[in-house]
């Protein structure tokens, strides 16, 4: 039975309680929970809902200084304005400095976070006062560059959220002023740095692969884009999917590596993207988002096809490294498949085949996510694998069918492929109990 990795604070308190109750050591605790990339001590000590309490806390403290400040700023000297601002920024950050060297390592986070809060305003209320406002998202891009160093110097994971986030802001802000926020890249380069040397943080990696699939949609845009705006087409829904089609490969690859952190990372990775693809599946179940693509231009297939060839060939790649070469083919033949036939179709009898082929798609996907999670014991893509099948029946009902005798004939068909699934799984655990 493979054991679901995300469950790893519940590993640690169950250690704790068998302590407890004397079935094990302190130090077999440890040991267990080291098996796993647990901290034993930390998690034993703090809950999840401490450290959010603790997070929210700080965060109300700084919004209220910098109301007060804000509220008063015009009867406050300029002067006073100014050394204010700076001394309680690099007061609070002094402090967090000195609880780092202490060892009290999960309450500088804190007050990390609250001294780049102070910061941020600092630089809103300073450039007030000299009236350096032409430009809004160069504030926040100078806030979010610097936080950066703190990130990186402490090799603190919640701060480079704290600064990827600020930076996320600054990027849609630039977007939405028709700037093109050049450099991005950078804070995804560094938080991938921080992934790859710091401790784990399973929110900081999707947040920088979320980031990178924006910078790359938002790029395309610029690159395509009419005169000033950024315009999207239906090049950017080829791109998405080859895109999560390369993340689904690179989980694959992830999942190889001897690392507990970054088995974790692939297996949350391996998730999204599989639900991703499902959603996607099921959008694509329907006739009209078949005839939209076949009516749109597609007047960027070359540039198009050179960012889908990449995305495809580094997917191989991964696949190559992994062991799983058929799986990545299967996948990447199937889509190239259907946008060929979605380039080439001159009428709207070509969605009808594409909505044909997606459904029965959709229940082989359904059976293969049931036969992999009794192979595995992995309860949730037996259940995903069901809530496929149950889905695509009942969509089918309402759109296609609509009758009685045709409803009931399909689900019929659905209820014999589910008992049949539950035998097999029967069968399989009664071999498996008597190996």
């Amino acid at each position: 039975m493979r054991l679901i990795r995300l469950l790893k604070r519940d590993i640690a308190r169950e250690a704790a309680e068998w302590v407890d109750e004397k079935l094990i050591t302190e130090i077999q605790a440890e040991q267990i929970c080291q098996r796993y990339g647990i901290d034993y001590q930390q998690i034993k000590n703090r809950s999840f809902a401490y450290s959010v309490l603790v997070g929210l806390g700080c965060l109300f403290i700084g919004l209220a200084l910098i109301t007060l400040i804000g509220g008063n700023w015009e009867d406050i000297p300029r002067a006073v304005r100014m050394g204010g601002l700076i001394l309680l920024t690099l007061g609070t950050q002094g402090f967090a400095f000195k609880k780092h060297l202490d060892g009290y390592g999960h309450a500088a986070t804190w007050l990390f976070f609250l001294g780049n809060l102070f910061y941020g305003a600092s630089i809103i209320l300073i450039a007030q006062i000299y009236h350096l406002g032409e430009h809004m998202p160069d504030g926040i891009f100078w806030w979010a560059l610097g936080c950066l160093p703190i990130a990186l110097m402490l090799k603190n994971p919640w701060v480079m959220l704290q600064c990827l986030s600020l930076s996320l802001i600054w990027f849609f802000t630039e977007i939405n002023l028709d700037f093109y926020p050049t450099l991005f890249p950078l804070f995804l380069i560094c938080s991938g740095w921080l992934l790859i040397r710091g401790p784990q943080n399973t929110l900081l990696f999707l947040t920088t692969l979320t980031g990178f699939g924006l910078w790359v949609e938002y790029s395309l845009a610029y690159l395509w884009r009419d005169v000033h705006w950024f315009d999207f087409h239906a090049e950017h829904v080829a791109i998405s999917i080859a895109l999560f089609i390369c993340f689904y490969q690179f989980s694959q690859w992830l999942g190889q590596k001897q690392s507990v952190i970054t088995k974790d990372y692939g297996a949350i990775l391996a998730i999204w993207s599989l639900r991703f693809g499902l959603i996607c599946m099921f959008i694509l179940s329907f006739e009209d988002p078949w005839k939209e693509l076949i009516r749109a231009d597609w007047d960027y297939q070359l540039s198009m096809f050179v960012v889908v060839g990449i995305f495809a060939a580094v997917a191989i790649w991964f696949s190559l490294q992994a062991n799983q070469l058929k799986q990545a083919s299967c996948h990447l033949s199937f889509y190239l498949a259907s946008l060929v036939v979605v380039l080439v179709a001159e009428n709207y009898q070509h969605a009808v085949y594409l909505q044909i082929i997606f459904n029965l798609a959709l229940i082989a996907i359904g059976i293969w996510l049931i036969i992999r999670g009794i192979h595995r014991g992995i309860s949730h893509y037996f259940f995903l694998g069901v809530s496929t099948i149950l889905l695509t029946a009942f969509m089918r009902y309402i759109d296609l069918i609509g009758d009685y005798i045709g409803g009931a004939l399909l689900f019929a068909v659905f209820a014999a492929l589910l008992l049949g699934a539950a035998k097999y799984w029967k069968n399989h655990q009664v071999k498996g109990e008597s190996a």
